[in-house]
C-alpha cells in the first residue's frame, strides 16, 4: 500500500521535478506535490505545512541556503533534502550545517526514497524528544510546585564572605510573618530572630550569624515572629561542600512543629524517594528503590509494585519484597474497576492479606492515566498519614516511571535509527552481498535482542529459497536449506508476502520438517519476514529465539523496517551484478571490434601483415617491465592495435605504392596520426587509447610528427611503442628490402638513442630482449 506523502519541490525544471516524483512513487509513496521556483511561492507553499521539502541547491531567483534560513527563522520542523546536479563536499557540509536533513546528486536519485524515509523518521524522533523534554519540564515544574506549596520552610543558604539566602519558599511568611523578599534583602534577620536557650546572643560576634545558626543551633528552635509571637521550629539542614570553605551551601527544611509535625515526615519521605530515584536511569532500576524506600518509611512487612499490561487491563507485579516476594512476575487481574485502574487509595485485600493486619493499594497516575499501583501491608493498622506518604511516593514514582519509559523509548528509536544508518552505509559501501548480509544479521541479532537469524535468498529462475547467511547458530542445520515457494513456514511467508510468527516451535508440526537437526538448537520462538523490493520477493528473513518472545508493536515495526533494508541490499547487489555483466560484455564487444579493425588494416597493407599483433604483444611486455598498471595496459593494448588506424584516410595509390613516395605524397602519408586523432577522439571509449595512434611518430629530439613533441612531452605509451615499432619493422621482410639481422637492428636503435628514442625506454627494451633470449623465449615472440 502506497505511503501518503505531502511534498514541496523547489525546482525550476519541471522535468527534474517529475524525475523526483517518479523516484518517490517507485519507492512506494503516494505523493501530493507542489512545485515552486522563487522565494515568494516558497513562502506560500509553507502554509500547507508539507511533510518534507526537496530543494534544488541553486535556482535563478532562489537558493537552498536561503530556503534553509527561512525554515530556521520560522522555527519550522520540516525536513529538507538538498538536490543538485553538482555538489562539492564543502557545499554539502554547509547544507547539513544550515539544517538540511540530507543531500543528493541528481544523477544518483536511487536512494531518494530511503533519504525521505530517514528524514521523516528523524523528524518524528525529534518530535518525540521534544515531547520527552516537555514531560521532563512538566515533572520538574511539578516538583517545584510541591516545594513552593509546601507548608514548611525550604531554604538554600550560601555561607561565606557574601552570605545570602539562595532560595526560601513562600511558607516562610506563614510561619515567621516575614516575606521571602525580606530574608533575601537582610539574610542576618534570621539570626536576629532565632535562639535556643539563650544561645542566640553568642551569634552576635560572628560575621555570618545566620550561617552559624543554621548549622550549629540544633534541631529545635524558637523564632520570634514579625507579630511578636513565638513559633517552635524543627530545623533539618545539611551543608554542601563546594570545594571552598568560603562558599559552602546550607540546604534544609524548617517546620512549624507546633501545628503540623507530621507534615515534616511526609516531605522528608518525598525528598528521600525523589533523591534516591535521581540515580535510577531505567524502570527496572526504579522499582527496587521505590519499594525499599517504602519499607523503610512505613516500617512495612510487605510492599509490591504492579504495572498495567499494555495488551489488556491486567496488572503485572514487576517487583515485590517482604512477605510478598514470591508474587513477583504474577498477574493480579483487573485493578478494582471496569476501567482497569483506581484513582484513590483503596483498603482491599484482593488476596494480598497473607495474615497481615492491614493492606492499602494506591494508584500511580501520570498525565491523568493510571499506569500501575503500589501495595503496602503491615502487621499493624496503617495510619492516614502513612497513606498520604504512600500516595505521595506513588505520584513521584509514576512520573519517574513515565519519564524513564519515554527516555527508554527515545533511546531505542535512536538505536534503531543508528542501526538503519549503519546498514544503509554497509549497503552503499560494499559490493559483496554476503559481507553486507553478515553485517546486517549482526545488527538484527543485537538490535532485536534475539539469539539467531538467517537470510534465505530467492533464485528468480528456479523459484527456490536457499540459505545464504546466518548468525547465532550452534549447528549447520540450516546451511543446506532449499525451499520452494509455499514450502515450510519461510516458503509460505514468501508466497503469501506476509510475516509469520510461531510462538512455540516445539508445538508446531511444520517447524522442524525441513531441518530435523534444528531441534538441537533449542529454539522456541520464530518469525519469518518476506524481503520485498520494488514489489518483488527477494528472499526471507528468519528470526530465532531460544525463549518465549512476545514483542510489542514497536519491535515488530522495526523488524519490518529491517526486512525492507535487507531487500534493498539484495536488490542493489542484483542490479550491480547485472551492470557488471553488461559492462563486461560491452567491453568484450568493443575489444573484438578493435581487433577486427586491426586485421582489416593488415589485410589492406599486406606488407605489414602480422606486424600489429607482434608489436602490440611486445609493447605490453615492455610496459609491464616498466611497472605500468594493468588499467593503463588495457588502453595501451587498444592504442597499439589501432596505431595505424589513421592510414584508412590515406589513398591506396599512396599507401600501396611499390616505390619511393614523393615529397607531396609524404606530406599526405604523415597526416595519418592526425586522421587517427580525428577518428578516435569522437569515441569516448577509445579516447584513453589515443596516445599511441596520435604520438607514435614523435621523436625524442623533437623532429617527429605531427606536433614535433620532444622528450617527456611525448606520452610514455608512445615512447615505448616507437621503439618496438621500429624494431619489428626493421626485422621484417619488405618488398623493397631484406629483413635486418638482430645485431644490425640493435646497433641502429642504440645509434638513435636520444634522437629518435627515449634512452630509458630503449635501455629497458634491450634489457627485456636479453632476458627473454636468456630465458629461451622463441625468436618469433621476440620479433
Amino acid at each position: 500500500m502506497a505511503i501518503p506523502l505531502r511534498l514541496l519541490i523547489v525546482e525550476d525544471s519541471p522535468d527534474d521535478a517529475e524525475l523526483l516524483l517518479r523516484e518517490l512513487r517507485r519507492a512506494g509513496y503516494d505523493v501530493e506535490a507542489s512545485r515552486v521556483e522563487d522565494e515568494e511561492h516558497f513562502l506560500a507553499g509553507l502554509h500547507d505545512l508539507p511533510q518534507i521539502i526537496l530543494m534544488d541547491y541553486r535556482l535563478p531567483e532562489f537558493s537552498a541556503l536561503r530556503g534553509l534560513a527561512i525554515l530556521r527563522e520560522r522555527s519550522l520542523n520540516i525536513p529538507c533534502i538538498v538536490i543538485s546536479g553538482i555538489l562539492s563536499d564543502e557545499t554539502a557540509v554547509e547544507c547539513i550545517r544550515q539544517g538540511a536533513a540530507d543531500y543528493l546528486l541528481k544523477d544518483r536519485l536511487a536512494r531518494l526514497g530511503a533519504a525521505v524515509e530517514r528524514a521523516i523518521t528523524e523528524k518524528e524522533v525529534k518530535a518525540d524528544k521534544h515531547r520527552t523534554e516537555q514531560a521532563l519540564h512538566e515533572s520538574e515544574a511539578q516538583f517545584l510546585r510541591l516545594t513552593e506549596n509546601a507548608a514548611d520552610i525550604i531554604l538554600r543558604y550560601r555561607r561565606g564572605a557574601d552570605p545570602c539566602f539562595l532560595y526560601i519558599n513562600p511558607s516562610v511568611r506563614k510561619i515567621t510573618g516575614f516575606s521571602q523578599e525580606e530574608f533575601y534583602a537582610a539574610p542576618q534577620l534570621w539570626a536576629e530572630r532565632v535562639s535556643v536557650d539563650g544561645q542566640g546572643e553568642a551569634l552576635e560576634a560572628e560575621s555570618d550569624r545566620t550561617g552559624i545558626a543554621l548549622v550549629q543551633l540544633g534541631p529545635k528552635l524558637r523564632f520570634l515572629r514579625k507579630d511578636g509571637t513565638t513559633a517552635w521550629l524543627e530545623q533539618r539542614v545539611v551543608t554542601v561542600q563546594n570545594g571552598s570553605e568560603d562558599a559552602d551551601t546550607v540546604e534544609g527544611v524548617i517546620r512549624d512543629i507546633t501545628e503540623n509535625e507530621q507534615r515534616d515526615r511526609e516531605l522528608k519521605a518525598i525528598a528521600s524517594v525523589a533523591s534516591a530515584m535521581r540515580s535510577a536511569p531505567t524502570r527496572t532500576d526504579i522499582y527496587p528503590i521505590v519499594l525499599q524506600q517504602l519499607m523503610d518509611l512505613l516500617q512495612a512487612d510487605g510492599v509490591a509494585l504492579a504495572m498495567k499490561d499494555g495488551a489488556n487491563d491486567d496488572m503485572v507485579v514487576e517487583l515485590a519484597i517482604g512477605v510478598w516476594a514470591d508474587r513477583t512476575g504474577k498477574r493480579i487481574g483487573h485493578a478494582f474497576s471496569n476501567s482497569g485502574g483506581i484513582t484513590q487509595p483503596v483498603r482491599d485485600a484482593r488476596g494480598m492479606m497473607n495474615g497481615l493486619a492491614d493492606v492499602v493499594c494506591v494508584p500511580m497516575i501520570s498525565q491523568g492515566q493510571t499506569i500501575g499501583v503500589l501495595w503496602a501491608g503491615c502487621n499493624a493498622e496503617i495510619s492516614d498519614e502513612e497513606v498520604r506518604i504512600l500516595s505521595a511516593v506513588a505520584d513521584i514514582a509514576a512520573n519517574a516511571l513515565r519519564r524513564a519509559a519515554l527516555h527508554e523509548q527515545t533511546q531505542r528509536r535512536l538505536q534503531h535509527i543508528t542501526a538503519l544508518r549503519a546498514i544503509d552505509m554497509a549497503i552503499t559501501s560494499s559490493l559483496d552481498l554476503r559481507v553486507t548480509l553478515n553485517f546486517f544479521l549482526d545488527q538484527v541479532t543485537i538490535r532485536l535482542g534475539i539469539h539467531a537469524a538467517s537470510v534465505l535468498l530467492l533464485d528468480p529462475r528456479t523459484q527456490i529459497l536457499q540459505f545464504t547467511a546466518g548468525r547465532g547458530f550452534h549447528t549447520q542445520a540450516l546451511h543446506h536449506t532449499k525451499l520452494r515457494l509455499g514450502e515450510g513456514v519461510a516458503g509460505r511467508a514468501a508466497l503469501e508476502r506476509r510475516m509469520i510468527h510461531i510462538p512455540d516451535l516445539t508445538k508446531s508440526s511444520e517447524a522442524f520438517r525441513r531441518a530435523p537437526m534444528l531441534t538441537e538448537e533449542g529454539f522456541v520462538s520464530y518469525f519469518a519476514a518476506p524481503l520485498m523490493a520494488k514489489g518483488q520477493v527477494k528472499g526471507v528473513l528468519e528470526i530465532f529465539h531460544r525463549a518465549p518472545l512476545e514483542p510489542d508493536n514497536e519491535w515488530l515495526e522495526f523488524l519490518d523496517t529491517l526486512a525492507v533494508q535487507a531487500a534493498i541490499a539484495i536488490d542493489n547487489a542484483g542490479l550491480f551484478e547485472g551492470l557488471q555483466r553488461s559492462n563486461l560484455e560491452l567491453a568484450m564487444a568493443y575489444d573484438a571490434t578493435i581487433e577486427g579493425w586491426s586485421r582489416a588494416l593488415d589485410l589492406r597493407d599486406r606488407e605489414t601483415e602480422g606486424h600489429t599483433l607482434r608489436v602490440t604483444d611486445m609493447t605490453l611486455r615492455l610496459a609491464r617491465s616498466m611497472g605500468v598498471t594493468e588499467e593503463e595496459l588495457v588502453h595501451m593494448r587498444r592504442g597499439a592495435l589501432l596505431h595505424d588506424i589513421g592510414k584508412m584516410g590515406i589513398p591506396d595509390n599512396i599507401l600501396l605504392k611499390p616505390g619511393p613516395l614523393t615529397d607531396e605524397e609524404w606530406l599526405v602519408m604523415r597526416r595519418h596520426p592526425e586522421y587517427a586523432y580525428e577518428l578516435l577522439s569522437l569515441v569516448n571509449y577509445l579516447r584513453p587509447a589515443l596516445l599511441i595512434p596520435y604520438c607514435h611518430h614523435e621523436k625524442w629530439d623533437g623532429t617527429g610528427y605531427p606536433r614535433g613533441l620532444r622528450e617527456e612531452a611525448i606520452p610514455l605509451a608512445a615512447r615505448l611503442f616507437a621503439v618496438v615499432d621500429v624494431w619489428d619493422a626493421l626485422r621484417s621482410e619488405r618488398p623493397y628490402r631484406q629483413a635486418w639481422p638482430a645485431d644490425k637492428v640493435r646497433g641502429y636503435l642504440m645509434e638513435q638513442s636520444g634522437k629518435h628514442f627515449d634512452p630509458q625506454a630503449l635501455s629497458m627494451f634491450i634489457k627485456l630482449l636479453d632476458q627473454e633470449e636468456a630465458a629461451g623465449v622463441p625468436a618469433e615472440r621476440r620479433n
